[in-house]
């Protein structure tokens, strides 16, 4: 291995090395690579424009200071969305602005994932790190739907799933952050997942042991049909539209609002309800 290394440039190697084997801190707010960032937005996002006729609207909308975008969260593990909305955010606002994106334990601790999303802003869901980027000053970005709407059936591709989780709504009143809805439409056309498999999850107990909610059966490129969340596929070339929409701004905030379900469950209709008017809206108009 020795000899394989020094045939390589020192400089090369070690910056390939940092890269693929280094252990960051998902509970850090300083791991972001602007570098890596801008690598990616400039090489791979103009891709991703192209192959899936991609285009953002509404970052105009955008308010200033710390905020909470609540995304649908589409296409399985693939979740071409979430990177054509960072690059639009990060060519319109800067790195000052881009969210962090309070990720699944799965995406901030497993070896590769863990070294390719936190450089590019995700950090470990929790209360704590909510708390941290919102003293920040910053953004987040979350989606309240988890795996159970990524892996959605294809037949629910048009609906917003957020199913029982209020966390969201709870957080932005705690902090009294405005909701910031982005609604992606087309990324769950990427691949048909025919079943989101539930009962299968629930009788191998994989809810409480991996805290997943879904255990898809999948239709893609080029595997045919796969059991469980899918490999890297081969993303059928679906037109993809995100919208940001008007800031939602709750009249009361602080623990107390937090605390009081019928209110939860009030704000929790009123963000559901503009997020799937939009998406109806792009619906008809796809």
């Amino acid at each position: 291995m020795d000899a394989a290394v020094a045939s390589y440039p020192s400089g090369v190697s070690h910056r390939a090395e940092h890269r693929l084997f280094r252990r960051y801190d998902p509970d850090s707010l300083d791991n972001r690579d602007e570098s890596a960032i801008r690598s990616f937005v400039t090489t791979v996002a103009p891709f991703l424009r192209r192959y899936f006729r991609a285009s953002v609207s509404g970052l105009e909308r955008i308010p200033e200071g710390a905020g909470l975008y609540v995304g649908n969260h589409n296409g399985g593990g693939l979740m071409p969305d979430v990177y054509l909305l960072g690059a639009a955010l990060f060519e319109e606002r800067g790195l000052a602005d881009l969210p962090y994106v309070l990720a699944h334990d799965i995406v901030v601790k497993w070896p590769l994932l863990h070294q390719f999303f936190i450089p590019f802003g995700a950090v470990r869901a929790c209360p704590e790190n909510a708390a941290r980027v919102c003293r920040a000053g910053k953004k987040m970005l979350i989606y309240p739907g988890g795996d159970a709407e990524a892996m959605r059936p294809f037949r629910d591709r048009n609906r917003i799933v957020f199913g029982h989780r209020r966390g969201y709504v709870k957080l932005a009143l705690r902090h009294g952050l405005p909701v910031i809805p982005v609604v992606a439409h087309g990324a769950h056309s990427t691949a048909m997942i025919l079943d989101d498999g539930k009962w299968l999850v629930k009788l191998l107990g994989l809810d409480r042991a991996l805290r997943l909610n879904a255990w898809p059966t999948t239709l893609s490129f080029p595997w045919g049909v796969t059991f469980g969340p899918p490999p890297p596929y081969v993303p059928f070339p679906s037109r993809i539209r995100i919208e940001v929409l008007a800031p939602i701004s709750f009249e009361r905030s602080g623990p107390e609002a937090a605390e009081d379900p019928a209110y939860v469950e009030a704000c929790h209709e009123a963000v559901v309800c503009a997020m799937q008017t939009a998406m109806d809206r792009l619906a008809l108009t796809a």
